[in-house]
C-alpha cells in the first residue's frame, strides 16, 4: 500500500501548488492527493486502517502526479485533505460531496451533517482547492499560453468483488484530443491492459474538476486512473510518471505543430 503524504497535527493550507511558473502546456491535478483528516474532525470515527484505504484517497496517485509535474517541468495542485472530508472531485450538489457510506464503510463522522457543518467541509477544502485551480489556469491563458490540463488518480484492483483487469484507464468525454493519442501509446506497450473509460467514465459523476476547469474554457484535458498495485511503492509511482510523462511530452509536441484552431489556445470564459 502507497505510504501516506506525512502530515502535521495541524496543517496551514488545504491546497498546495507547486511549480507555478513551470514551462510546460501540462496542468497536473491530483484531486484525491491525501488521506489527511484534521484532529478537529476526530478520525471521522474510522480506524488508521482505514484511512490507509482507497476510501480515504487515492493512494499512489500524488507520487505519480510529483513525478509527471518534475518531469513536465509543470504546476500541479493537490489537494491535501482527505476526500472523506469533502471530495474535492464532486459537484456541490452530489450525494457524496461528504460521504455517509464509502465502498460498504460506514463514515460515522460524515452521518447526519447539518447545512453549517457541510459548508464548513467546503470552506476548508473543496473551495480553496478549485479557486487554486481556476486562478492558475486563467492566469496561463492571460498570458496566452496553450493549456493541457492532466488529472491523475489511482483505483482499486478488486471492487465489489470483481476484479478489475485494467493496469491503466483513460476517461474522457467527448473532447478527445489528449484521450485518444494517450489511448494509442498505452496501447502500443505489451503486457498492458487499457481500459477505455474503464473503470469510470463521466458518466459515473468522476469527471467534475475537469469539466469545471478544462471542458468549460475548451481546453484538452484527460484523466487518467492508474491500478493502485501498480504505483503501490515510489518505484512504481516513478515508472508510471517516467511512462507517461515521455507519452504527454510527444503528444504536446505533435498538438502545437497543428494549427491553432486545431487545438485553441483560447478557451471561454466561464462563470
Amino acid at each position: 500500500m502507497a505510504t501516506a503524504p506525512a502530515e502535521t497535527d495541524a496543517i496551514a493550507e488545504t491546497v498546495r501548488l507547486s511549480r507555478r511558473d513551470g514551462t510546460s502546456p501540462y496542468v497536473v491535478v491530483c484531486d484525491h492527493a491525501s488521506n489527511f483528516v484534521p484532529p478537529a474532525f476526530a478520525s471521522l470515527g474510522l480506524t488508521k486502517t482505514d484511512l490507509l484505504r482507497h476510501i480515504a484517497w487515492d493512494p499512489g496517485a500524488l507520487g505519480v502526479a510529483r513525478a509527471l509535474s518534475d518531469r513536465l517541468d509543470a504546476p500541479l495542485v493537490e489537494s491535501r485533505v482527505s476526500r472523506l472530508v469533502v471530495d474535492c472531485n464532486r459537484a456541490l450538489d452530489a450525494p457524496d460531496l461528504v460521504a455517509a457510506t464509502s465502498e460498504g464503510t460506514p463514515v460515522p463522522g460524515n452521518s447526519g451533517l447539518s447545512a453549517a457543518a457541510r459548508q464548513e467541509r467546503i470552506d476548508l477544502a473543496h473551495a480553496p482547492f478549485h479557486r487554486a485551480l481556476d486562478a492558475l489556469i486563467g492566469e496561463r491563458l492571460a498570458e496566452g499560453r496553450q493549456v493541457l490540463v492532466v488529472s491523475v488518480h489511482s483505483f482499486t484492483p478488486v471492487y465489489g468483488g470483481v476484479a478489475r483487469p485494467w493496469h491503466v484507464g483513460i476517461v474522457h468525454d467527448d473532447e478527445d484530443r489528449l484521450s485518444a493519442p494517450l489511448l494509442a501509446a498505452l496501447r502500443d506497450l505489451p503486457d498492458l491492459t487499457v481500459g477505455d473509460n474503464q473503470p469510470y467514465s463521466p458518466a459515473d459523476r468522476v469527471y467534475y474538476t475537469l469539466e469545471r476547469h478544462a471542458r468549460s474554457r475548451g481546453l484538452a484535458c484527460v484523466m487518467i486512473e492508474i491500478r493502485n498495485d501498480e504505483i503501490a511503492d515510489e518505484a512504481g509511482q516513478r515508472v508510471w510518471g517516467e511512462r507517461l510523462a515521455g507519452m504527454l511530452e510527444t503528444i504536446a509536441e505533435q498538438a502545437a505543430g497543428r494549427a491553432a484552431d486545431d487545438l485553441p489556445v483560447e478557451g471561454v470564459a466561464h462563470a
